[in-house]
Formats: structure tokens, C-alpha cells, sequence
């Protein structure tokens, strides 16, 4: 990355890390602390020991999203076909960071923004496998969101536009523009909602020998519209495989155009925003954008 993301972030040493651990999870205080790279955009990770990883949000706060996180992989781990991150810790703030952060198990593997697979149908019916069990869980009566991903697209309509507006130097926002007033038409959706990983980015996405092997960062995990979960169909996956996560999930059009909705709304919001400080995220949005536009 070339300049920081955010306005607000905190930034912090190994060093820190490490005084932070010893702090407030003794038990973990000899093992060795390593900054790794990432392109995630939320937090910035640290390997304790070879089994660990601490997660510090790049914008701390007072760790509601952290334990929401933590409590959604205890409800919906057991039905899904693949690992999800397990929360081991919740430290507060301390010298150096003024929020909550968290420690996780690791899980070994490569995302696919950093090593982007190679056979992307075995992938795209690995993955609907995920969202279709993921979907599936009972949601215990919980009301569908009614703001943001997974609630009714037409609410973040002057976002959206607002975003288009930013981006007539970066991409073709005329017929971006005709896209969106085609999935704003799409017939809402009006089931009861179902769970939704809500961030299906590469970069969440960890691969083990061109395998999908685990599901990352359940921060944004809500009940809400399914087709938001349709976002790999075009950040990451081409024609074919676009085609083959559509009917493993069978999905009919009006979710379908829904789903181009979301992505469109992910990638138009994040191009601007990222364009001179995370080139990874910015390339995504572009791609993405690229794949609705060649449709």
C-alpha cells in the first residue's frame, strides 16, 4: 500500500504487539510476534507463535464487531463444509491502541487476491457449497438488517450514485449507471432473510493447493437479502465460472440482477476510496466493474 487507507487508523510495531500480548494474555508472552501482509482493508494481522494470529482493527473501537464475530463462527461453524476463524481472545485497550483486538486461530493457506487460482470452476462450486450451507442455517427468527449490504438495494441508491459520480475519470460511469437502474428494477427481495457472509472478497477467500479451505473475517455477518453473497461471480471468477456458481446455487434472474447490484455498489464505492492507497483493492474494483460491463 502506498499511503494509509483511513484518516483515523492506528498503526502499530511488532514491538507493541508484543507488549500488548504479554499484558493481557500472559500465557501467549514468549511466543514470537510477526507482522503479516495483507491487503484486507479492516485489520492489520500479527502471527503469535506458528497457531495464532492477533487481529487489530485498523479503525479501533470498543470491540462490539469483534465479539459479534466471535459468536457468529460459534453458531455457524458447525454447519459449514469448511473452517471459519475461531476467536480464542479479546484484548482491550492498552499502551499504543486504544480499542478492542482479537486473537484467532490461524489457518494456513493462501488468499486468492494474493495467489488467485487456477481451475476458478472447481472453485466457484466449492465456494456455492459454502454460501448454500451458510444460507441454509436457521436464522432463529432474526430480523433482516433494513441499512446496508443484505437490506433493500434501493436504500443505498444515492451512495451509489454519489460514488458514480466520483469515478467518471476511472471507468465508464454511463454505462455503470444503466446497470445500476437495471438491478434497482429487479424485483426486491421479501423472504425473511437468510445468513449472509455479506464480504465474499478474494482477499477472504483462503486457498490450499488451488483448494478452497477456509472462509475468512465473518465481521460483516448479517440475516439479510442472498444475493449479496452473488459478489464472486464477478470479483473473482470469469464466464465460465460465473455461470457454474449461478446454477450450484440455482439462482433465478431477479436474484441474479440483485446480485450485480451488490457487486456493482462494493466495487464503484471502493475504486475511488482505495485508487492511491491500496492498489490490490483498487484492481479488484476495476475487474469487477470490467466483468459487469462485459456482460
Amino acid at each position: 500500500m502506498s499511503a494509509r487507507m483511513h484518516a483515523d487508523q492506528v498503526d502499530l510495531t511488532e514491538a507493541a504487539v508484543a507488549a500488548l500480548v504479554a499484558e493481557q494474555f500472559p500465557r501467549w508472552a514468549a511466543l514470537p510476534v510477526r507482522r503479516v501482509g495483507s491487503h484486507g482493508t479492516v485489520n492489520a494481522l500479527y502471527r503469535l507463535g506458528d497457531e495464532l494470529v492477533a487481529r487489530f482493527p485498523l479503525r479501533p473501537d470498543d470491540g462490539a464487531e469483534l465479539r459479534a464475530e466471535r459468536d457468529h463462527a460459534r453458531l455457524l461453524a458447525p454447519h459449514l463444509p469448511m473452517p471459519v476463524p475461531e476467536t480464542v481472545g479479546i484484548g482491550g485497550p492498552g499502551a499504543g491502541y486504544p480499542g478492542a483486538w482479537s486473537v484467532c486461530r490461524w489457518l494456513a493457506g493462501d488468499s486468492a487476491d494474493r495467489r488467485p487460482p487456477t481451475d476458478r470452476a472447481r472453485l466457484a462450486t466449492d465456494l456455492a457449497g459454502f454460501v448454500a450451507a451458510l444460507h441454509a442455517v436457521d436464522t432463529g427468527g432474526r430480523a433482516a438488517v433494513t441499512a446496508g449490504r443484505g437490506s433493500t438495494l434501493s436504500t443505498l441508491d444515492d451512495e451509489v450514485r454519489a460514488a458514480l459520480r466520483d469515478c467518471a475519470e476511472l471507468v465508464d460511469t454511463g454505462r455503470l449507471t444503466r446497470i445500476w437502474d437495471d438491478c434497482l428494477a429487479a424485483d426486491p427481495y421479501r423472504g425473511p432473510g437468510a445468513w449472509l457472509h455479506a464480504d465474499l472478497m478474494p482477499g477472504n477467500l483462503l486457498l490450499r493447493d488451488d483448494t478452497l479451505v477456509a472462509v475468512l473475517d465473518l465481521g460483516t455477518v448479517r440475516v439479510g437479502d442472498p444475493a449479496v453473497d452473488l459478489m464472486p461471480a464477478w470479483n473473482l471468477f470469469d464466464a465460465d465460472a460465473r455461470a457454474r456458481y449461478r446454477d450450484v446455487l440455482g439462482v433465478d434472474d431477479q436474484t441474479w440482477r440483485r446480485g450485480r447490484g451488490w457487486t456493482l455498489l462494493q466495487a464503484i464505492v471502493a475504486l475511488p476510496y482505495y485508487v492511491h492507497t491500496n492498489p490490490v483493492m483498487a484492481d479488484t474494483a476495476r475487474r469487477t466493474l470490467a466483468a459487469l460491463l462485459a456482460e
